[in-house]
């Protein structure tokens, strides 16, 4: 009998230094844990292994832990245990109903025998694998509940007791502080990014860099910023009434550049008439049909306008792919101030455009008025004097030279009047001014005849013609031109444009073989309808010197 006492005592003494050495055992693998999820900084690397390495201590075959969300919803899955394909015949990850809402509703650990006995179960989605065993934990950061850690199926067909849930409360509790580490770390970095973003985009604005050129910058350093995975700056189109993808940085960016985006009835449009962010955590369940972006497979997008009402320039939209965390409200809040100071920073470098081209056409009107008020009259006066000098020489020759002479000065007050017409002429830069097309048809000519055909501008040709009338000009000088150089031979040629009189008056001459005996190029009738289109004549001759000349002529 003491001999059997003894075994027993013995027996008893071993499964207990057995559990014991168990135990030490699963708390150094907590300890372990503890150190291994608080060693990354990266919250999704942070949140996967928080999953792996509970299913590891309470030895589970599935694990995932679940994203709350607003309207305490499933913001994200993530799923440990199951294969690629078991995944892919999962109709759709779960929602956050049935046994994961009450986690959701009612924050405590649960733990069950079965999951199809609880009266909250409501099944599995189709295609999902059969699962028994379940414990679940919630994982709170500070006093707000991040998510749940889901653990089904204990291997070896046993149940999850009171130490595998007292352990998996640990490790969230650990959870919870990798996890606002991670938080942290990510706001600080991004508004240091921000920093530099902010700073890197006004310099280049106010030191002259193209507004396009700048809004790419702004582009990638918001996608640096979010972490996206596509970026893209709309813009509003002519018409106001669409905005246009003018910017696009990331993945499908090709694909998405130049997209139009009707601003009713969708979520970029909304953004930019409210002139607030908005958000949506999967665009594929959003109420907005036929997004580009949730074509492409995009779920958690984020619209931030450029500017603030009534004076928006744009919106800026931060797209990820399906599947990954949405935006968090810090990101949301620092993305904001960086669009606000983008949008502020474009304002102040179109400020500075305009001042600078304010300060041209003033220097511009300066030298014109000073033209006018002296070299002009200058000029005059002393051609004046020639004139009246004329009567008093008496040798032809002489007279000749001076009569010569006045003629000259008076061609070269033509010439500076319509050089004062054409600084006074404002015009916009991106759009070439009437006399500047002019100009530039005489260079594309004269690089095709081996020399320059002599120009005559007389007139307020930036004023009195108008946009209709200086298009049919444009049109008819390049017909003339291209005659002169296919058919004249010519080695001198002329083009005289005048307006005054109520009328526009293009004179074009050359030296070369004349009309022929044809006496009418293929390109006259062209010409000639522009002329009778809007009123005007056209005439086309042989002077008696050789040559050809057209005269153009519509009232103004």
């Amino acid at each position: 009998m003491p001999q059997m006492r003894l075994d027993e005592l013995l027996a008893e003494l071993q499964t207990r230094l057995t559990a014991v050495l168990a135990t030490r055992d699963r708390v150094h693998a907590l300890l372990e844990a503890v150190v291994s999820v608080g060693s990354d900084l990266d919250l999704e690397t942070v949140l996967r292994r928080i999953v792996e390495t509970a299913t590891t201590l309470v030895d589970a075959s599935y694990g995932a832990l679940g994203v709350v969300g607003q309207e305490n919803t499933l913001l994200q899955f993530i799923p440990v245990g199951l294969t690629e394909e078991e995944i892919a015949r999962i109709e759709h990850w779960p929602h956050g109903l049935g046994l994961l809402g009450l986690l959701i509703k009612d924050a405590r650990p649960l733990r069950l025998s079965r999951i199809s006995d609880h009266p909250e179960s409501y099944g599995f989605p189709p295609g999902h694998p059969p699962m028994g065993t379940f414990l679940g934990v919630p994982i709170r950061v500070r006093d707000e509940v991040f998510g749940n850690l889901y653990l089904t199926e204990k291997r070896g067909g046993g149940e999850f007791d009171e130490e595998d849930e007292a352990v998996v409360i640990a490790l969230a509790t650990a959870a919870g502080v990798a996890v606002e580490n991670a938080r942290l770390y990510e706001e600080s970095r991004s508004r240091e990014t921000w920093l530099q973003a902010s700073a890197e985009v006004t310099t280049s604005l106010l030191s002259g860099a193209d507004p396009r050129e700048v809004l790419a910058v702004v582009a990638g350093h918001a996608r640096h910023m979010s972490d996206a995975d596509l970026v893209e700056v709309l813009l509003p189109d002519e018409t106001k009434q669409s905005l246009v993808v003018r910017v696009a940085e990331g993945e499908g960016a090709d694909e998405v550049l130049g997209d139009t985006v009707e601003i009713t009835g969708t979520l970029v449009g909304d953004a930019f008439t409210q002139g607030e962010p908005l958000s949506s955590p999967d665009l594929q369940s959003a109420p907005y049909p036929g997004s580009p972006l949730s074509r492409l497979g995009y779920g958690p997008v984020l619209v931030v306008p450029l500017g603030a009402a009534p004076a928006i320039r744009g919106v800026l939209v931060m797209a990820k792919r399906s599947g990954r965390l949405p935006f968090s409200g810090a990101a949301q809040q620092m993305l904001r101030a960086f669009a606000g100071q983008a949008a502020i920073a474009l304002e102040l470098a179109e400020a500075r455009r305009d001042a600078e081209r304010l300060g041209l056409l003033e220097d511009r009107d300066r030298i014109a008025r000073d033209l006018h008020d002296v070299v002009i009259q200058r000029l005059f006066a002393t051609a004046m004097t020639l004139m009246s000098t004329v009567r008093l020489v008496e040798r032809p020759e002489a007279a000749k030279r001076l009569q010569h002479a006045i003629d000259e000065l008076d061609e070269t007050i033509r010439q500076i009047r319509s050089s004062i017409f054409a600084l006074q002429g404002s015009h916009d830069d991106a759009t070439p001014s009437l006399r500047g097309q002019i100009v530039g048809l005489l260079e594309g000519a004269g690089s095709h005849l081996g020399f320059m055909p002599g120009l005559r501008m007389e007139g307020q040709i930036e004023t009195l013609v108008s946009e209709p009338i200086g298009e049919q000009l444009v049109a008819v000088l390049r017909e003339a031109l291209s005659n002169v150089v296919r058919h004249s031979h010519a080695t001198r040629a002329d083009v005289s444009v005048e307006a005054g009189g109520r009328q526009l008056t293009l004179l074009v001459t050359d030296n070369g073989v004349g009309l022929g005996k044809g006496g009418r190029r293929s390109g006259l009738r062209n010409i000639e309808e522009r002329a009778a289109r809007l009123g005007g004549t056209t005439d086309l001759e042989s002077p008696a010197g050789g040559g050809t000349r057209l005269r153009w002529q519509v009232p103004l």
